[in-house]
């Protein structure tokens, strides 16, 4: 599973990635985080808020902090 977290590095975006972060170590899935700040790598993704979250090329979430219970259940938990 690879997971990127979108974002030009702003607070939120730090906070996204680090609840992305504590979601995966405590489910046990196998991912891969991935933070992505690149303007052309993320609209590549149809995204034009930040933070977004998305897994496995799909987009979970566009311009909010996502709380860990969201996380874990895009993480099948």
């Amino acid at each position: 599973m690879v997971i990127k977290v979108l974002g030009p590095g702003c607070p939120k975006c730090r906070q996204t990635e680090e609840v992305v972060r504590q979601a995966v170590s405590e489910s046990g899935v196998l991912a891969q985080v991935e933070n992505v700040s690149g303007v052309m790598e993320i609209s590549s993704y149809g995204v034009f808020g930040t933070p977004a979250v998305v897994i496995d090329g799909q987009v979970k979430s566009v311009g909010k902090v996502p709380g860990k219970k969201d996380v874990l259940t895009w993480l099948g938990k």
